[in-house]
Formats: structure tokens, sequence, C-alpha cells
């Protein structure tokens, strides 16, 4: 966004609590990859230079990538400033920082939507001895406890920490609810090329029926690696991996599971099955069979029946918990009458309900990229083209 407001000739400056990168550099484990390969790692005015298209960066090339840029733009950035406050000011807006007020005629409320974990009111009820851990906080199997681990999500974040866990010797069982199975390669292509090709990640939060529910929908199963795999519930079970379905409750110390884990891996399977097919005849439309790799189907969910519906934890074959159940955004700081109900920010695809306020880095915020480092071009230019005639009006 400051790189957009430079060329449109608006001042500003760029307030940061810690360094630049700074989530980046505290606040992923350390075998984190983007789950985009590096071609689709760019930022208005920089793009992925390296010889590594299809790789994918690590959270320190991450770190390196942002530092880059925001070099490179030069843009005002006061780090170490932390905000505390943003409050309307007579036609205007405040903000308070430990550096001193700012007064502005418009705030770009961009802090991250992942700044706090989404664990469940009932993890209180864990057993005294079972360590609880967040995805922000874990870095690898060794800080964890000697014995099982419980991980409850299967998003992203879910499988590849079930996956790293299980292969340093931990037996891991992954709690499951609706998740987005994904493969990282079809038809020779990584899954991103073909999302990009059909205009996937162009569909815009104006054009989907429940956006709300579109901005809840999981991260998909994707990993980062060289060898570009596939990592999905049967590789994990193929690791030894225990699947379970979706934790409701812990009552006594004992772990409540639904029953519903069959329905909704079948789900799952049914979603990738209609986006490969998209894919395919996209790709049979355009003639191109013959310049990609032939059709492919995968198998579909093995789900033993009979799982289990509890699990004890107070039996000592658990050790610790993570709960990768997702992220919500802090902003405990905006002191603006722009929340609804359920505490959740009321805004129009960034363009926050206070005359001159945006909100930036939502999931699907304006078009399923959003969520990606490349959809920041498309967000950043709507929103300060509407910023500008803002102003200007």
């Amino acid at each position: 966004m400051s790189s957009r407001l430079s060329a449109r000739g608006i001042d500003h400056v760029v307030l940061e609590k810690g360094e630049v990168a700074a989530s980046w550099r505290k606040q992923r484990w350390d075998s984190f990859t983007l789950l985009t390969p590096n071609w689709q790692t760019c930022l208005p005015g920089l793009a992925y230079g390296g010889d590594e298209p299809d790789g994918f960066m690590t959270g320190s090339e991450i770190v390196e990538f942002i530092d880059r840029y925001a070099r490179e733009i030069d843009a005002p950035v006061l780090s170490n400033t932390a905000v505390s406050a943003v409050r309307a000011a007579g036609g205007a807006y405040e903000v308070e920082s430990d550096q001193g007020p700012w007064r502005c005629r418009s705030v770009v409320l961009a802090g991250g939507a992942c700044n706090l974990p989404s664990i469940p009111d009932f993890a209180v009820g864990l057993p005294d001895g079972i360590e609880s851990v967040n995805p922000l906080d874990y870095r690898n199997p060794e800080q964890l406890p000697d014995g099982g681990v419980l991980i409850v999500g299967a998003a992203a974040t879910g499988i590849q920490l079930a996956d790293e866990i299980q292969r340093s010797g931990r037996q891991v069982t992954i709690s499951i609810g609706e998740h987005v199975r994904m493969p990282r390669t079809h038809r020779g292509r990584d899954i991103q090329f073909w999302m990009d090709a059909i205009g996937r990640l162009d569909e815009r939060y104006d054009e989907v029926e429940e956006v709300l529910k579109a901005r809840k929908v999981a991260s998909p199963q994707l990993i980062g690696t060289p060898e570009r795999r596939t990592l999905d519930l049967n590789s994990l079970v193929d690791d030894g991996v225990h699947l379970r379905g979706r934790l409701g409750a812990i009552r006594d110390g004992v772990a409540m599971f639904s029953g519903g884990l069959r329905n909704h891996c079948a789900l799952a399977d049914q979603k990738l099955g209609r986006l490969l097919g998209d894919i395919d005849d996209w790709i049979t439309a355009r003639g191109l069979d013959g310049e990609v790799g032939p059709p492919e189907e995968f198998e579909p969910t093995r789900v033993a029946a009979g799982a289990p519906l509890t699990l004890d934890l107070r039996c000592g074959e658990i050790r610790s918990v993570i709960w990768a159940t997702g992220f919500r955004p802090d902003l405990s700081w905006v002191d603006l009458p722009v929340f609804d109900a359920g505490g959740r920010l009321r805004h129009d695809g960034g363009v926050v309900d206070a005359p001159g306020v945006y909100f930036l880095g939502g999931t699907f915020l304006r078009r399923r990229r959003s969520s990606f480092i490349h959809g920041a071009a498309d967000d950043t230019r709507d929103l300060a083209d509407h910023l500008v005639h803002y102003l200007a009006g």
C-alpha cells in the first residue's frame, strides 16, 4: 500500500510495532515454507528473480524479500512504533503510539489477519500436565514433550505439523473437520498454476453469494517441498498418523470427537473432483490436452470404519495438544464503531464502515488471491484508488 500511495503522490507514514516483516521473523516454525511457488511471490514493482521459480520460499527468504522491497520502494517505515489506539477526532483521525500521536485524514489497518490463534473455549478442559501449543509459538518437534501429540485442525498448518511431528518419532493423532483437499501438482503443473489459469483466484468478493462463509474456508492442504510433494490425509495415514473426527468438547479430561469424519472427507474428495474436472474442461476447451500430462484421478480419502469418538487425555498417551484451529486479527486498538455484534470488522472489500478507513490482509478481501502475497497487488491498487478519491472529495 505504501508503494501505491507513493505512486499517487499521497503523503503517508507506515507504523510498525516491530521490525519490517516481524511476523515472518518470529511467528513461523523452523521448517516453514510458502504454499505458493516462487513465481507467484511478487509485489507491485518486485517479482521473484531467482533460478528456482517452481520452488518455495522459506521463512528467512520471505523476510529477505520483504526487507528488500521496503528498501527498494523507500517506504517511510517507522519501526518499533506500537499503535495503541485509532479514534475519530474532529473529521479526521488520531493515532496514538508509543512514539507520540499522529493526526491524519485516512487510516489503513494493515496489521494482518492472523495475529491471534483461534483456540476453542473448551481448551481450558485439558488435564494438568498436557502442554497446550498454538502454531504461532511452535518451532520444531524437539520443543514438545516426549509422547503422543493431538493436533486439532487439518488445514495446511495442521497437516504440515502432523507430517513433521510424526516423522520425528512421536505418535500423532489429528482431529479433522471441514477441509480443502488439493494436490500439489496436476497434469504436470503446480495446482496454483491451474487455479490462476482457470480464473479461480480472480473471483471477486462481490461475485459470490456468501462471502462471509467464503472467508472462513480453511487453507488448502498443501505443502511446499523441493520435490513438490502432495500431502493429504492418505499420506499421513501411510506414515502412521491416527485420524479422528472434529473435536467438539473436552469433558472430565476426555476428548469428544464427532462422528462426521467420513462425511467431511467425502465432501472434500467431492470438491477436489469438481476442481480437477473444471481444470480438465478448461484444458480441453483450449485444445491443450496434448501439451500437458494426462488427466489424473486421486484415491478417495481412506477412513477406517469405527474411528473412536473419545480419547482419554488423562491416561498419559497424549502429552501435548497443538491447536491448528485458525487465526483471527487483533484489532483491539481500533477505537471506532466499526464492529458488528460478533466483533467482526464491518467492511466492503476492505473499505471500512468509517470514512477514510481501510483494511488490508484479510482472507478473500477482494479476490480469492487476497490470501496470498501476490494478491496484495490487486487489493492495494483498488483500495489506493478509493482512498485517493476519498481525499479528493
